[in-house]
């Protein structure tokens, strides 16, 4: 079976739980500001494709058009159909960009920044696994809030707190009624 590049890496991000498909998770994946990258079909309606732009905006994240109808996207991705989809991961997104520049150089604009945002959370990821070293081989703990102070004994001379609620005022409801709260 001769599969696609790109297909193919949609699979594993979709395996790996780094790929929303559809309009509503797309557009939560971009309110949350966790999209890398916006995916479109070749063949989507005008509505999605403007769906498509502003949830970029919205996301901060860039935005491509696949050389692939929403059926082909739907298919190998188990699917009927599929018009717009977001990878929430910065290296998936890289080598997704990347192989579609190979194919079409239009691509190469947006292949570069994802590849360098990749990078810098590479550098990020190997800087906290270091850190976490650092500290177990110290034998310290990552920082945790002070424990609380103990509770001081009541005081034997002192009457203990009335819990519960007070007797409120006498007075006239809205009927006219007298009335009270006890």
């Amino acid at each position: 079976m001769n599969r696609d590049p790109v297909l193919h890496l949609l699979g594993v991000a979709r395996k790996a739980g780094r790929l929303e498909l559809g309009e509503e998770p797309v557009g939560a994946l971009c309110r949350a500001r966790q999209a890398k990258l916006l995916l479109l079909a070749t063949d989507a309606a005008p509505n999605t494709r403007r769906r498509c732009i502003h949830f970029s905006q919205a996301g901060n994240a860039p935005w491509l058009e696949l050389p692939f109808t929403k059926e082909e996207l739907g298919f190998s991705l188990g699917r009927g159909s599929c018009a717009m989809l977001a990878l929430s991961d910065a290296g998936l997104a890289a080598s997704l960009a990347k192989s579609l520049a190979r194919r079409d150089p239009k691509y190469s604009q947006t292949a570069l920044p994802l590849q360098e945002k990749a990078a810098k959370a590479l550098q990020r990821q190997r800087e906290r696994r270091r850190h976490e070293k650092k500290l177990q081989a110290a034998g310290k703990k990552p920082w945790a809030p002070p424990p609380a102070p103990p509770k001081k004994p009541p005081d034997p001379e002192k009457p203990a707190p009335r819990r519960g609620k007070k007797p409120g005022p006498v007075g006239r409801h809205l009927s006219g009624k007298l009335r009270h709260n006890p």
